[in-house]
């Protein structure tokens, strides 16, 4: 018997409805279609396109300064959270999902177009190389990276801190409180779904017509909608394949062996070209990038209007808000973990700096190549047909064949890690935050985002795809906004917490192990209570005493409920009004214990707890072993201090309380 659909109705219909629009206008409207988003793009452009400019550039700030101030120890999760992945994938799977059919469409491109056509400087000259790279930089740099930041910081703050589902709209908790759950909350969910769906069919279409590229130079395949069709079938099947083994499996190891890949090719770039050259260029690029960044972020040329902008920085901002959700999503589910300052260098510099590395090392041996060998000839096909940029590239080094053919597996990687990530992000918001979907609904996303890029790619090509992005952007990115509005106001309650309980409040018991009976805790050292253990005595001690202090308090005017999560975890809950509510929960934990044998070192004894969690995500203890009446006095010590704190006039908490239990 299959297994129903779990999706959030408004928000699963709803982004139908609104993509299904622009579809309908490429498939009953195919002649003037191209016509349609074109006009579509310029009116926006032309009235909005300095909020993506101002809003952007806030943005990079805010992130800068989280990442240097006090709020950047906080933890994406509890106190006592570790990270799910190691270092290096995590890293790698950042990398991936990011910006990786950009780089390889626009490597070697983006700067040829820049040096042939700059915004200010003369075309082929030293100032135009100058104006080429810093321009290039600036558009794949940390201004991309903080638009995903800000949305996946969000995410993960109050996912995980706060115990609420993995959706764009809890990142506006503080601000909408329990309005999350309505109207508003469902229209912030599908602007989320249609940018990700049009910025993700923008990456899809590029690709493809890279791929198309790279057969025609390689085995003279013709370049032909019939035939990009057929590539986005064929590359959308293997996307679904990796969707169906999961996050773990699939999207990490595509991810590290598309990084591996990435590095070989550029490491092999690097070494045949002119190598000191570009370590030189390197250092000249990224001083240019820094002495321009400020004046670039806010420059929009409203002196001197020039549709470059319209065309590349605003397209670029437009571009990396609709993508937002996606990777934001997609980042802040591979965080737990990890600090505001750790999650914030990271996702900053780590991929800029490698993406920095990858454009001086194509773009400025390309731009040599044209100087020189090619004698502009390599310029001439870029500006014909951008998508063929990277393979004309490689015809002036050594083994073309075999680096054009590795390039069109790379873009294929890079084709199939981003539609696999995007359709498991898309299905996640579009089922209310639940990862745990059925296989049917998360192989109809990555099919549907397959269609979507097909269709307008037919209506118009990438220039179709471009102007849908740009549109579906402008609501999001007042989404954004908002998002970080709310994510200081989180941040500021928690802090004000902090403060408010000192150093140590908040996670010590009201009755420590000195106050279990002296037998229990013998019992406790010489055998380590198991998971079965831990469950029994939540199910036979936690419970009655949290449901006989809820009774308690509602009949004082208090309503108070006892909540338990799938894992088995239990809560109290009393939520307030315009405060942050009060939860007093007990979840399993484990951990393993010391190792004082090498012998054992292979396989250590795990001990398990039944550890205290509270809405405010402050470290929780372990209350293993306490009697019913220890652990009723233990909820009133923390109730006490949680009605202290927001009875503070100092202190203003969000209000916020966590509905499932963080493990």
């Amino acid at each position: 018997m299959l297994k129903p659909f779990v999706i959030n109705p408004p928000v699963f219909f709803g982004s139908l409805v609104i993509v299904g629009l622009f579809l309908c206008i490429g498939i009953f409207f195919p002649s003037q279609a191209e016509a349609i988003f074109r006009d579509l793009q310029a009116h926006i452009l032309a009235s909005f396109g300095w909020l993506y400019l101002l809003a952007v550039g806030v943005i990079l700030a805010s992130m800068l300064l989280l990442c240097f101030s006090r709020y950047g120890d906080l933890k994406l999760g509890p106190d006592d959270s570790t990270p799910d992945f190691s270092f290096l994938s995590w890293i790698a799977m950042l990398f991936a999902a990011g910006m990786g059919i950009g780089l390889m469409f626009y490597g070697v491109g983006e700067p040829m177009t820049h040096y042939l056509t700059p915004p200010t400087a003369e075309p082929r000259s030293v100032a135009a190389v100058r104006e080429a790279m810093s321009v290039t930089f600036l558009h794949w740099g940390i201004h991309a990276w903080g638009v995903y930041a800000v949305v996946g910081l969000s995410l993960a703050y109050f996912g995980y801190r706060y115990n609420l589902p993995l959706t764009i709209r809890s990142g506006l908790y503080p601000l909408l409180k329990e309005r999350i759950n309505g109207p508003v909350g469902h229209a912030v969910d599908i602007f989320a779904i249609v940018g990700t769906i049009f910025g993700l069919a923008t990456s899809m279409g590029a690709g493809v017509t890279q791929i198309n590229s790279g057969l025609n130079f390689v085995l003279g395949v013709p370049i032909a909608p019939s035939v990009q069709l057929l590539i986005i079938a064929f590359v959308t099947g293997l996307a679904t394949i990796s969707v169906l083994t999961g996050l773990d499996k699939g999207v990490r190891i595509l991810s590290e062996l598309n990084l591996l890949v990435a590095i070989l090719l550029m490491l092999f770039v690097l070494a045949v070209g002119p190598t000191t050259e570009l370590l030189r260029d390197f250092v000249q690029n990224l001083g240019l990038y820094l002495d321009s960044l400020v004046l670039r972020t806010f420059n929009i040329y409203a002196y001197n209007p020039t549709p470059w902008i319209d065309a590349w920085t605003l397209f670029y901002w437009a571009w990396w808000i609709s993508w937002s959700p996606f990777v934001g999503m997609f980042i802040a589910r591979i965080s737990r973990g990890r600090t505001v300052r750790e999650f914030i260098t990271a996702v900053l510099f780590i991929p800029a700096g490698f993406t920095f590395v990858w454009m001086t090392v194509f773009g400025n041996t390309a731009i040599s190549i044209d100087n020189g060998l090619a004698a502009g000839a390599l310029g001439t096909a870029i500006v014909n047909d951008l998508s063929v940029g990277l393979f004309e590239f490689f015809t002036y080094l050594p083994f073309p064949a075999v680096t054009s053919t590795l390039a069109i597996l790379l873009v294929a990687i890079f084709f199939v890690t981003s539609a696999d990530s995007g359709s498991l992000v898309i299905d996640a918001i579009a089922a209310g935050g639940e990862t745990e979907t059925t296989t049917l609904q998360r192989v109809f996303w990555c099919a549907f985002s397959g269609i979507v890029a097909a269709v307008l790619l037919l209506a118009g090509g990438l220039a179709a795809l471009q102007s849908v992005t740009i549109a579906s952007a402008l609501p999001f990115v007042l989404v954004i906004l908002a998002l970080l509005w709310s994510l200081l106001a989180g941040m500021r309650a928690d802090m004000a917490q902090q403060r408010a309980n000192g150093a140590s409040a908040g996670a010590t018991p009201a009755y420590p192990a000195a106050g279990i009976p002296w037998q229990r805790r013998l019992g406790l050292m010489l055998r380590a209570p198991g998971e079965a253990d831990v469950r029994f005595f939540i199910a036979r001690q936690v419970r009655p005493a949290l449901e006989q202090v809820a009774k308690e308090l509602t009949s004082r005017g208090r309503p108070a409920v006892v909540q338990e999560a799938d894992n088995g975890a239990i809560a109290l809950r009393s939520d307030s009004e315009g405060v942050r509510g009060f939860v007093y929960g007990v979840a399993v934990a484990s951990h393993p214990l010391a190792v004082l044998s090498p012998m054992a070192a292979g396989k250590p004894e795990v001990r398990f707890e039944a550890r205290t969690y509270f809405s405010s995500g402050n470290r929780g203890y372990d209350v293993m072993g306490m009697a019913r009446e220890q652990l009723i006095s233990d909820v009133l010590v923390q109730f006490e201090r949680y009605l202290n704190l927001v009875q503070s006039p100092d202190v203003q908490l969000v209000h916020g309380a966590p509905e499932h239990a963080a493990t």
